[in-house]
C-alpha cells in the first residue's frame, strides 16, 4: 500500500514540472521592430493645404506556435526641438515645419505614446494581436501615415529633418492586460524624416480694363493688380513683356484689332512717369516673398492719339517673377 502511495506522488511531480516547462517556453517569445524613417520630398506650402506621405516598418516575433503577441507600439515626439506647442517638427536651424504621425489613412488618430518606452506624447500608441501561427512567427507591416499640416505658408526654404528613437515597442500575450503591456521592450536604432522646402513664386494678375472710349482726344488710364505669393525671404522680381502687338515696345505697347492699333504704356507708380518693364534691375518691380500674396498695382494709359477704327482692341502681356 505504501508502495503505491510513493508511485503516485513520484508521477505528480513529474507532471508537476513538465506543466512549469511549458509554461516557460510560452514566455520566450522575441520581437523586433524596425525604423519607420520616410520622406516628404520638396513640398510647395504657398497653397496652405497639408502634404501626405507614408512609410512602413516591420514587426517580427518568434515564440510558442499557436500563441498570439499583443504589440503596443509608441511613436513620440521626437529629439528634434519641438514646435512652440510641442507639436512635433522637422527643423532646419531655428526654423520648424509642423507635422505629424497618425495611424490611419484618413489620419485622424494621432499615433501616440504611452510613455512606457519613449516619452510620453498625445494620448496613446497602437495595439495589435499578432497570432504566431503552427509555426511560432510571424511579422506584420505596420503603415506610419505622416502629414504636414496645412497653414504653413510662411516657412521659409530650407533641408529640414525630424528624428527620434521612435518606433518603440512594448510585447507580451494577449491575455495580458490593455497596453502598455509585457516586460520585454525593444526599440528600434532610430527614425529620420525630412522635408525640402524649395524656393518658389506664384503670380497671377487682373486684367487692365481701359473701358469704352470715344475719339482718344485725352488720356484715358486705368489699373489692374498683379499678385505674387513667394516664400518666406525669397527675393523677387516682377517684369512685364512688350506684348503680342506687331512693333511694340514696353515703352508703347499696342492693342490690336486685325491691323488696326491703340498704343499705350504700364507704369509702376500712379504719376504714370516709370515704365513696367522687363529687364531687372533697371525697370521692373522688385520685393521680399513673406509667404503670402503681395499686390502690385498696375498704372496705364492710353495717350492722346489718331483714333483707329471703332473696335475692341486687346493685347497680352507675359509677366515674368524671377527669384
Amino acid at each position: 500500500m505504501k508502495q503505491r502511495i510513493a508511485v503516485r506522488y513520484i508521477l505528480l511531480c513529474a507532471l508537476a514540472i513538465a506543466a512549469m516547462l511549458s509554461a516557460t517556453r510560452a514566455e520566450a517569445q522575441t520581437c523586433t521592430i524596425g525604423s519607420g524613417s520616410g520622406s516628404y520630398g520638396t513640398v510647395n506650402v504657398l497653397a496652405g493645404t497639408a502634404i501626405d506621405t507614408t512609410s512602413t516598418f516591420t514587426v517580427s516575433c518568434t515564440g510558442t506556435a499557436n500563441q498570439t503577441v499583443r504589440l503596443c507600439i509608441e511613436m513620440g515626439a521626437g529629439s528634434s526641438p519641438p514646435g512652440p506647442s510641442g507639436e512635433r517638427a522637422l527643423t532646419t536651424g531655428a526654423n520648424f515645419l509642423d507635422h505629424e504621425f497618425y495611424s490611419d489613412a484618413a489620419r485622424t488618430q494621432l499615433w501616440g505614446s504611452w510613455g512606457s518606452v519613449i516619452v510620453a506624447y498625445g494620448t496613446n500608441g497602437v495595439s495589435f494581436d499578432l497570432p504566431l501561427g503552427p509555426t511560432g512567427s510571424a511579422s506584420h507591416v505596420f503603415t506610419l501615415f505622416a502629414r504636414i499640416l496645412a497653414g504653413q505658408q510662411a516657412k521659409v526654404p530650407g533641408a529640414y529633418t525630424w528624428t527620434g528613437s521612435s518606433p518603440g515597442l512594448r510585447y507580451g500575450f494577449a491575455a495580458a492586460a490593455a497596453c502598455p503591456t509585457g516586460s520585454q521592450t525593444a526599440i528600434s536604432g532610430g527614425t529620420t524624416w525630412t522635408a525640402t522646402i524649395a524656393a518658389s513664386c506664384q503670380v497671377s494678375a487682373t486684367t487692365l480694363n481701359f473701358g469704352s472710349t470715344g475719339v482718344l482726344a485725352a488720356s484715358v488710364d486705368s489699373t489692374s493688380t498683379l499678385t505674387a505669393t513667394c516664400t518666406s525671404t525669397t527675393p523677387y522680381n516682377i517684369g512685364l513683356n512688350a506684348g503680342t502687338g506687331t512693333g511694340a515696345t514696353v515703352a508703347a505697347r499696342k492693342m490690336t484689332s486685325g491691323a488696326s492699333t491703340v498704343t499705350y504704356s504700364l507704369f509702376t507708380t500712379s504719376a504714370r512717369t516709370t515704365v513696367w518693364g522687363n529687364t531687372i534691375g533697371t525697370d521692373t518691380v522688385s520685393a521680399t516673398g513673406s509667404g503670402l500674396g503681395q499686390s502690385s498695382t498696375v498704372f496705364g494709359r492710353v495717350p492722346a492719339q489718331t483714333t483707329p477704327k471703332p473696335a475692341t482692341y486687346t493685347d497680352t502681356i507675359v509677366v515674368t517673377i524671377t527669384y
